[in-house]
């Protein structure tokens, strides 16, 4: 069913002990704007979640439709960070360029259920990128938002 609700894509990042991971999330969700917070979810087995575990800091960033290469990396290789497409940023944690927007925050919980885990973040820095098409994921693959014959 989830399939077909469609969902912003993100890429997550953090350092753990000098070396960046990252992964490409469509469960991120605001929280609170004051705090400002954020929550994504990701399964315990991931080759990702040492570094989720064992960081104090986390960044997430925003995908539009010229980031769909950049998804299929961090979702399908495992050389998400050769080449020069990002960059250590505040709390090191890895910033991805050429995004719509990244946030990093410092992770205030981790709820861990059977083999799943939710994450809560208090965001500390951020930037908004260039405006354009953002990129969801829908029944399988990218797509784009359409607009509709309706005004507001």
């Amino acid at each position: 069913m989830f399939r077909r609700h469609a969902a912003g894509v993100a890429i997550i990042t953090a350092n753990l002990n000098g070396k960046p991971f990252g992964f490409t999330a469509t469960s991120v969700a605001s929280l609170s704007a004051e705090p400002p917070r954020f929550t994504f979810n990701m399964a315990r087995s991931s080759s990702s979640w040492p570094a989720v575990a064992g960081a104090d800091y986390i960044g997430v960033h925003m995908l539009g439709l010229e980031n769909q290469a950049l998804a299929n990396r961090f979702a399908r290789t495992r050389d998400r960070f050769e080449g020069d497409h990002w960059e250590p940023g505040p709390h090191d944690v890895p910033i991805l360029k050429d995004v719509s927007g990244w946030l990093v925050g410092k992770i205030q919980m981790r709820l861990s259920f059977e083999n799943n885990a939710v994450i809560v973040v208090e965001v500390i820095d951020g930037q908004v990128g260039e405006d354009g098409t953002p990129l969801l994921y829908h029944s399988g693959g990218y797509s784009q938002p359409a607009p509709l014959d309706y005004e507001i």
